[in-house]
This record gives structure tokens, C-alpha cells and sequence, in this order.
């Protein structure tokens, strides 16, 4: 008996130890992929609300004390933003501690960013090409590069205000498309989304694999 209460208490332990160390890499996370989306499609409430649904998301895992988080969103028109020049300047780790791209340079060419690495705040895997629901498409509306797209074709649901009409450029969080061509496999710029509602709404976004979901990176 006295055996096996110690063999209980040995895995309450290690189940301890365990805890403790995927709660110490989550609060040193500075990368993760939106768990969920915000709600109203590719309506963020601008990158202000993106910022904060990153802010909120990071802090329910333990992520945000001293952080600031951004999400890597594009804008376009006056004022156009790059989502590369918003995300600071590296390295970034996912929740289990692994580095997805040193900086800012990498991450827009050889990162490593797959679906095994680009994870939620939570530390799990976002559901990709071939499972149920696919979720792979992320919103950016960013060229390859991290750039904004001149304002005469809208890539980014009126600057993330819209539920109905527009389009947003969208990557793919595991590098996998219809396709073996340089988009099907790019995280930041594979195809615009499209839908019956315009291309921007709740219900839009799931029809070719999305779910409003976009990266966040601390950009400090």
C-alpha cells in the first residue's frame, strides 16, 4: 500500500514538474496563433482590436505581463502599415519553447514556421489542410515580403473593419495548399478570401479553411 501511495504521489509530482515547466514556457512565449477568432469575421475593430484580442489571449495563458503584443496585420491607403514593421525585432518562440524565426528577416524567408511549430497560445496545434474543421487560413493581408498592397484592390477587409464586402490576403499556417507552387506553401500570403456574404464575413472566411485567426508577436 505504502508503495503504491508513493508511486501516486511520484506521478502527482512529475505531473507538477510538468505544469510548471509548460507554464514557464508559455509566459516566455513571443509568437502564437489566435486560438479564436474575434466574432465578426475580419471585423478586428482595426489593428487596435487585434492588438488587444492578442493582449488578452497572451494574458489568459500568462503571456502578457511586461509584453506588448501586436498582430501581424497589414493596413492600406493613407498611412498604410507593414505588418513586418509592427512585430519588433525577434527571436520568436511558440508555447513550448521552440524558435519560429530569429528575426524579422528570417521569418519573411527560410523560418520555421510549420504546423507543427505555428501553435496556438495555448501550446496546440491549429488544425490544418485535412482535418475537421480545417483552420489553416491565417489573415495578414500582406504581400510575401510583409508589406502592405497598394489601395487599389482591397486585401484587407477595409483595414479589418468589415464583416460583408472585401477581400483579405490570407496565409497558410501549415505551409499546405491545393497546390505545390511558392503560395499554397506561404504563411503570410497565399490566397484573398472569398464568400457568398462578400468575402469578410463569419460565415465567409471556414469556405476555403478560416476562422478569423491571425498571428500575434510581442514586439518587445
Amino acid at each position: 500500500m505504502t508503495a503504491v501511495r508513493m508511486g501516486i504521489t511520484g506521478l502527482a509530482s512529475l505531473a507538477m514538474l510538468y505544469a510548471i515547466s509548460v507554464g514557464a514556457q508559455q509566459a516566455n512565449m513571443t509568437f502564437f496563433v489566435t486560438s479564436i477568432g474575434m466574432g465578426k469575421g475580419a471585423d478586428l475593430g482595426g489593428l487596435a482590436g487585434a492588438d488587444r484580442h492578442c493582449q488578452e489571449l497572451a494574458a489568459s495563458v500568462g503571456a502578457g505581463g511586461g509584453k506588448t503584443w501586436h498582430a501581424y496585420l497589414s493596413t492600406q491607403g493613407p498611412g498604410a502599415v507593414n505588418a513586418r514593421d509592427r512585430i519588433g525585432k525577434g527571436p520568436w518562440t511558440n508555447a513550448k519553447g521552440v524558435v519560429v524565426a530569429k528575426g524579422v528577416s528570417e521569418l519573411h524567408s527560410a523560418n520555421n514556421l510549420t504546423k507543427q511549430t505555428a501553435l496556438t497560445e495555448k501550446g496546440e496545434v491549429n488544425n490544418g489542410r485535412g482535418d475537421k474543421p480545417n483552420r489553416h487560413d491565417i489573415l495578414t493581408g500582406s504581400q510575401s515580403d510583409g508589406t502592405a498592397f497598394s489601395p487599389d484592390k482591397d486585401m484587407t477587409c477595409k483595414n479589418w473593419t468589415s464583416s460583408t464586402q472585401g477581400a483579405a490576403m490570407l496565409g497558410h499556417s501549415d505551409r499546405l495548399g491545393l497546390g505545390d507552387d511558392e503560395a499554397s506553401h506561404s504563411w503570410n500570403s497565399s490566397h484573398p478570401s472569398r464568400g457568398p456574404d462578400g468575402g469578410c464575413s463569419e460565415t465567409d472566411l471556414p469556405t476555403t479553411g478560416g476562422a478569423g485567426l491571425f498571428y500575434c508577436f510581442a514586439a518587445n
